[in-house]
């Protein structure tokens, strides 16, 4: 754990979290800075700050909390659908240097938003590009 890393605090109980669910490697809290009612936070508690730094197993343990959790979230909230978000580096938006997953609560006319820029593909580029990545694993 990082001595610095605010989560890393919340994880080891120097800081105080409004905890959901936790077990020896995983904790989920409720967001001190919500962007919606109900925003929570599922990180490891061992420091990593980027998803492609941890162990496969360790990926697949966090994220397997995110149905139930998503699921209590819905009922308890009456939200319409949730975001499922995790960013890598700060250019994606990670603010905090330590993975953590956002599951946030969303409706309708809720004002946040969601932007996709999305663009056609050259077929070409789109093959190339798959197959450098396939080579890369």
């Amino acid at each position: 754990m990082s001595t610095d890393c605010i989560f890393c605090k919340i994880a080891r109980g120097e800081i105080p979290a409004t905890k959901v669910v936790e077990d020896d490697r995983v904790l989920a809290f409720m967001d001190i800075n919500p962007i919606s009612q109900g925003h929570l936070l599922i990180i490891p508690k061992t420091h990593y700050e980027l998803i492609m730094d941890m162990p496969a197993d360790l990926v697949s343990h966090i994220y397997s909390q995110v149905p139930e959790l998503a699921r209590a979230l819905v009922d308890v909230t009456e939200a319409q659908g949730v975001n499922v978000l995790q960013n890598n580096g700060p250019c994606s938006g990670q603010v905090i240097p330590h993975v953590h997953i956002h599951l946030i609560p969303r409706w309708p006319a809720d004002g946040l938003g969601f932007r996709w820029p999305a663009k056609s593909a050259d077929l070409d580029e789109l093959q190339k590009l798959a197959q450098a990545i396939s080579s890369a694993l």
